[in-house]
């Protein structure tokens, strides 16, 4: 007979055991909300209740002494008055205006400096400088440059070229359109460094085997680069968007919403009406307007992604 074996069980682990890894997991999730509980304290102060604070203001007349409930009067208001209906277009003009802008040179940007070169770094570096330089600093030194006489820099640039002066913020018919390149410039760089990051994931075997088979630099940008950057796209389109929505300091510092409000926005009305002229409960219901338009927005670029992407 053949000599039998016995096997023999591990003991089984004390409950003590079994109970410190789920007391670390639950010492680790304490220590982490304790980190996070300084910044949404201050989130919670500076950010939701104002939300809260303005949604409630929204429906009200606000008064130096008392307010008066009245409904969806200050909604009425913005949706039917001309110059918030003026802003709202000029808004959503100048949004995507400089989302197409920015979008099409940061890609073009990218394309162009994209590869393991040394000297490249300094480029991106300089191209880069613009969205780290405060917005209001960037708005003073393009409001000199577009100083509509022939000592203005960009008008002296068109004299080389035999052009006339233009008028760009004083005008009625370019004061948008003056914004909106400047916008275009200083969103630039950031959609650029998004798709030098996104072209670092392209598979470089794909291009090789489009040379090969002899497809020429339009068709392996159509077919292999762009949509291996359709992530990309709608991550840079949502962002770009959103600021384009939410410009203020540019229009502010550049024109001030003229002349004749030709460039107002509806930021810049929101604070004109909240801060110079008291109208708070109108102001914080065009806040609102605002907001839901950022979130709606957000919504459908991800509802149109996920579609796409099944």
């Amino acid at each position: 007979m053949s000599p039998s074996v016995t096997l023999t069980q591990a003991p089984p682990a004390p409950a003590a055991s079994r109970r410190r890894p789920r007391r670390v997991r639950r010492r680790g999730t304490l220590v982490a909300w304790a980190f996070l509980a300084p910044a949404l304290l201050l989130f919670l102060y500076f950010k939701f209740i104002p939300m809260a604070k303005g949604l409630v203001m929204s429906f009200q007349e606000i008064r130096y002494l008392d307010s008066t409930w009245v409904g969806f009067d200050n909604y009425r208001t913005i949706l039917t008055d001309e110059a918030f209906i003026a802003a709202i277009r000029h808004s959503a003009v100048l949004a995507l205006g400089t989302t197409a802008g920015s979008l099409v040179l940061g890609l073009a940007l990218a394309l162009l400096i994209e590869g393991p070169a040394r000297y490249l770094w300094f480029v991106r570096t300089a191209a880069f400088l613009p969205v780290v330089t405060t917005m209001a600093v960037v708005a003073e030194v393009w409001r000199i440059m577009y100083h509509p006489g022939d000592t203005g820099m960009i008008n002296s640039i068109l004299g080389w070229f035999g052009g006339d002066p233009q008028p760009f913020l004083a005008s009625e018919h370019s004061s948008l359109l003056s914004i909106m390149g400047m916008s275009v410039w200083r969103g630039t760089p950031y959609d650029m460094m998004i798709f030098l990051a996104g072209l670092v994931g392209v598979d470089r075997s794909l291009y090789e085997a489009a040379a090969v088979d002899g497809a020429t630099t339009w068709k392996r940008l159509r077919h292999i680069t762009l949509p291996a950057l359709r992530p990309v796209f709608w991550i840079l389109f949502t962002l770009a968007a959103i600021r384009g929505l939410r410009v203020f300091v540019e229009v502010y510092v550049l024109t001030n919403g003229g002349p004749n409000g030709s460039s107002e926005v509806l930021m810049t009305l929101v604070y004109k009406l909240g801060f110079q002229k008291g109208e708070l409960g109108v102001a914080s219901a065009g806040g609102i307007l605002l907001f839901v338009a950022t979130l709606l927005l957000t919504v459908l670029v991800q509802v149109m992604r996920r579609r796409q992407a099944a």
